[in-house]
């Protein structure tokens, strides 16, 4: 099966009453600083702290009521986490939720909140999604994938209808990437509309497995890692995303973790707004000029989400301040 605009158009049905349109605003700072006339898409303002309920959501939605009443079981670094613990309490349904060892603690807590039990195994996504399909097999519980599904991937790609209904103007759009699912609907959603947009995505480089996959072709595993941006250290992107990013993506770009720390600074300090990592690669791009051709452009970076511990993001603000970054976008 593949992802079409249809299948973006019903998730939005679905998620009526139930996810936030997230808001869309131009910023002058970072207008002035990344070259473009850039405006931001706050999905970390979305119910849950990101795009995920989107997605997790749609999937529920979906489901057979058999499937229901096995009950739900997910992997998740912590955002599908959340979403998918959301949309089975709405649903009476059960969750359980397989989560990093290393998962930030307000992402453990919040997911436990929304109704989930939760069991944490590995050091990354990666390993917590074959203790999954373990705990899968003894229970028989339906697995939601993150990413690799056509109703999470519909669900996030409302999203794009959104960047579309509030900037028809848009020429690019910057979206993080990890397995996939984000930019697979964001993409199909905005390329259906409008084939002129360029989609590009973010990858953190310690493991950008989406940008080797297109670069060679095929799917391929990337050693796990850690990283800032902890939403979005995949190893292995999904097959069906895979797909979808070689037709409608334009390109994948990297940035490092000094340039994703210094982004969530900056959002914080001069946007007034808490991103985690994974949310805040988008604009790290662009002002690393990693993202080229965006001169004059109406270009929306998605800042995907907002789940980052307190201690986190108090390291990150030691480390800029002590770096005097907080001058360099002064005026």
């Amino acid at each position: 099966m593949e992802l079409t605009l249809k299948e973006v158009l019903e998730a939005q049905q679905n998620l009526k009453g139930v996810a936030r349109k997230t808001p869309l605003f131009y910023t002058d700072t970072f207008s002035e600083a990344c070259g473009c006339s850039l405006y931001l898409k706050c999905e970390n303002k979305q119910k849950t702290g990101s795009f995920k309920l989107r997605g997790a959501y749609n999937k529920v939605v979906n489901l057979t009521d058999d499937e229901k009443k096995c009950g739900v079981l997910a992997s998740s670094a912590g955002n599908h986490a959340q979403g998918v613990a959301f949309a089975a309490t709405a649903f009476g349904v059960r969750s359980t939720i397989v989560m990093p060892l290393t998962a930030p603690s307000a992402k453990v807590a919040a997911t436990k909140g929304y109704g989930a039990e939760v069991i944490q195994a590995g050091q990354v996504y990666d390993e917590s999604y074959a203790k999954a399909l373990e705990v899968q097999k003894k229970t028989g519980a339906t697995f939601l994938h993150p990413f690799d599904d056509i109703n999470v991937m519909a669900g996030q790609g409302t999203i794009g209808l959104e960047i579309l209904e509030d900037l028809s103007e848009t020429d690019v759009v910057v979206v993080p990437v990890g397995g996939g699912g984000l930019i697979s609907g964001v993409s199909t959603a905005v390329k259906s509309l409008n084939p002129a947009v360029r989609v590009i995505g973010v990858q953190a480089d310690v493991v950008a497995s989406s940008k080797a996959s297109l670069e060679k072709g095929e799917v391929v595993t990337l050693p796990g890692a850690k990283s800032l941006a902890d939403g979005i250290a995949v190893a292995t992107p999904g097959t069906l995303c895979f797909k979808t990013m070689q037709k409608y993506v334009d390109e994948i770009v990297t940035v490092s973790e000094d340039e994703i720390s210094y982004a969530v600074f900056l959002l914080l300090q001069r946007g007034k707004l808490l991103a985690e990592g994974a949310g805040a690669t988008p604009l790290a791009a662009l002002l690393a000029g990693k993202i080229k051709g965006v001169e004059g452009k109406n270009v929306v970076a998605l800042v995907s989400g907002g789940n980052i511990d307190t201690t986190m993001v108090g390291k990150i603000i030691e480390k800029e301040t002590a770096s005097d970054t907080e001058t360099e976008l002064a005026g």
